[in-house]
């Protein structure tokens, strides 16, 4: 026997034993249709949930502009205020 029939023999072996594996796995998990659903409603919620944490976080980046701009607002104020009571006394 040559040594291209022998690795010819062991792909043959392994590829058997990988087909015993995915039958018994398969097996397990019921139906392989019902399990190929569930996969891809896992892959359309996850897509989803990608969808919403980006629009969240750009929103966040929004608000978070507006919040710098109110605190900004806010710090003139409070100088004006402080100018004016410093003027007055």
């Amino acid at each position: 026997m040559s040594t291209i029939d022998a690795s010819i023999e062991d792909l043959d072996a392994a590829l058997a034993r990988l087909e015993g594996v995915l039958d018994g796995v398969l097996e397990k998990a019921g139906q392989p249709g019902a399990l190929r659903r569930e996969v891809d409603a896992l892959v359309k919620d996850r897509a989803s949930l990608a969808e919403e944490l980006d629009a969240a976080l750009a929103r966040e980046q929004e608000l978070q502009v507006l919040a710098d701009e109110a605190s900004e607002a806010l710090g003139a104020a409070i100088a004006e205020v402080r100018s004016v009571l410093g003027r007055e006394e």
